[in-house]
């Protein structure tokens, strides 16, 4: 089952069409309607926890397939440094599980500021459009695309996982490189050797 792209577009494109969109949508509900206000209130929280049912099904399927493949790869040296990549040599297991564990930190967060914009500044309309961009985010995911919709490990969704190409993308460190050229000029130069298990 493959998921679908809207109209070829990149899902940052989609993004911003659906904040723009629901940024119009928005002005057109009376948010100091308090019944309005609470059901805009439990959507963002039903979105949530769909997304917290999301990336607890993906955990369960990682522990269960427990997948003990040798994964190597050169993890990018910081933005701004003059260090080598580091080798790091993991499990795909253990490269899913950590993934898993960055999502739900992400998820997270997003809730920690929107709680913070909402019931300390008092901000209603956020609310619906984290209600959608977040949700559409954990279904476009890799793990999601591997673990919950079948798709193969190929491709885009080759371990380890390419970082999307986001308005920030160009202040990050390149993406890991997993090429047998790669891994073996780390291993040579002796940059890190670290394990994760």
């Amino acid at each position: 089952m493959s998921t679908v792209k809207m109209a070829g577009l990149s899902p940052q494109v989609t993004n911003i069409i659906i904040i723009l969109g629901m940024m119009q949508v928005s002005k057109r509900i009376p948010f100091d309607d308090p019944n309005v206000l609470n059901m805009v209130r439990a959507l963002y929280v039903a979105s949530n926890l769909i997304i917290a049912g999301i990336y607890l099904y993906v955990q369960m399927q990682i522990n269960k397939k427990k997948d003990l493949t040798t994964l190597k790869y050169v993890e990018p040296a910081p933005m701004g440094s003059s260090e080598e990549g580091k080798l790091v040599t993991t499990t795909v297991h253990a490269y899913d599980s950590q993934q898993i564990k960055a999502s739900f930190r992400s998820q997270l967060m997003g809730l920690a500021m929107m709680g913070f914009m909402h019931l300390y500044m008092k901000y209603t309309n956020p609310l619906l459009i984290q209600s959608i961009i977040p949700l559409k985010s954990a279904l476009e995911s890799n793990l999601v695309k591997i673990h919950l919709f079948g798709q193969p490990a190929s491709g885009d969704l080759k371990r380890p996982f390419k970082q999307s190409a986001g308005l920030m993308a160009g202040l990050q460190s390149g993406p890991a490189q997993s090429d047998k050229k790669a891994v073996e000029a780390a291993e040579r130069a002796g940059r890190g050797g670290v394990k994760d298990e």
